[in-house]
């Protein structure tokens, strides 16, 4: 049977994220770049001719009807295709982390699915599934880092200068998710930063705006009995790298990194930054210029 093995599927990044409005319906009017990232999950998927999908989970064990499930029924329901497919999936993005790697799953299953069922439909199309499965999901099935306005729907590809991409990042994972749904909710949340424009944060990208989820995260968290992970991650990350700033609506915390501070970078460990818990996660990553499979992407008519 047709098959397609390691597939990438890039986690983002928000370099920033604005809360400008909301709109009458609760939903939230936003302003962010996102920027795909080095951290990936990888996927192998084969097909099926007994119209059965499954998953296989090769590391970590995922939620038994999470994003990629969901999307490959979306698509063989809305094709009306006979097959199947069998989806095995080395899960490395960790979830309940701002960085997208659900939404990230789906779009490579799509795409791939689009490719081993011969549908052979166009990416419109394509995205229009995209939305229905998320927010995120449309992003990357477009491929490319972008700005991103509305409610995440209004996605304008931009490529982002040389010190973005080039400069490495400290990606600090906390041990706790944060829920998406109590930070909009959050009496905390900043809901009026004045709109920007491209030019604003092309004149200091790495510098620009804030994340206006950044303190309601905290402040949730700090609420709970879980503690203050959050705000631990960007004080530790702040005092080592000087920048720190959370991720989507948390709780990853990234710091843009000096030259003089890369020679031992690819080796620290959250125990280097004085945090023992087995369960957090520091990893050094950098930004892509494209998703790694526009390749296949640019085989889809628009």
């Amino acid at each position: 049977m047709p098959s397609l093995h390691h597939l990438p599927a890039p986690a983002k990044i928000n370099l920033f994220l604005h809360i400008t409005g909301r709109r009458p319906d609760g939903y939230h009017l936003l302003q962010s770049v996102f920027m795909l990232i080095d951290w990936q999950d990888i996927l192998h998927i084969e097909t099926r001719s007994d119209g059965q999908i499954r998953r296989h989970d090769l590391t970590v064990t995922l939620p038994e009807d999470d994003l990629c499930l969901k999307a490959a029924r979306l698509l063989q329901a809305e094709s009306r295709t006979s097959q199947g497919c069998d989806i095995r999936i080395e899960k490395n993005v960790p979830w309940g982390a701002g960085l997208g790697g659900g939404s990230s799953d789906a779009a490579t299953v799509l795409l791939a699915l689009n490719q081993l069922w011969g549908l052979h439909w166009p990416r419109s199309r394509l995205l229009g599934l995209a939305l229905r499965l998320g927010a995120d999901v449309p992003f990357f099935v477009r491929g490319h880092n972008a700005w991103v306005e509305g409610i995440g729907e209004q996605i304008t590809p931009l490529a982002l200068p040389d010190e973005v991409l080039q400069t490495p990042l400290m990606l600090l994972k906390p041990a706790i998710a944060v829920p998406t749904a109590a930070i909009f909710g959050s009496d905390a949340l900043k809901r009026d930063t004045k709109p920007a424009i491209v030019a604003d944060f092309l004149a200091a990208p790495k510098r620009f705006g804030q994340n206006d989820l950044q303190d309601a995260a905290v402040a949730y968290q700090a609420s709970s009995e879980s503690g203050n992970d959050i705000g631990l991650a960007l004080e530790v990350m702040q005092n080592q790298f000087g920048n720190s700033r959370m991720t989507g609506s948390g709780s990853t915390v990234f710091s843009w990194v000096s030259p003089d501070q890369t020679s031992h970078l690819n080796h620290i460990q959250p125990s280097d930054l004085g945090l023992n818990d087995g369960l957090w996660i520091g990893r050094v990553c950098r930004g892509l210029p494209q998703h790694p499979l526009l390749k296949m992407l640019n085989q889809i008519a628009d």
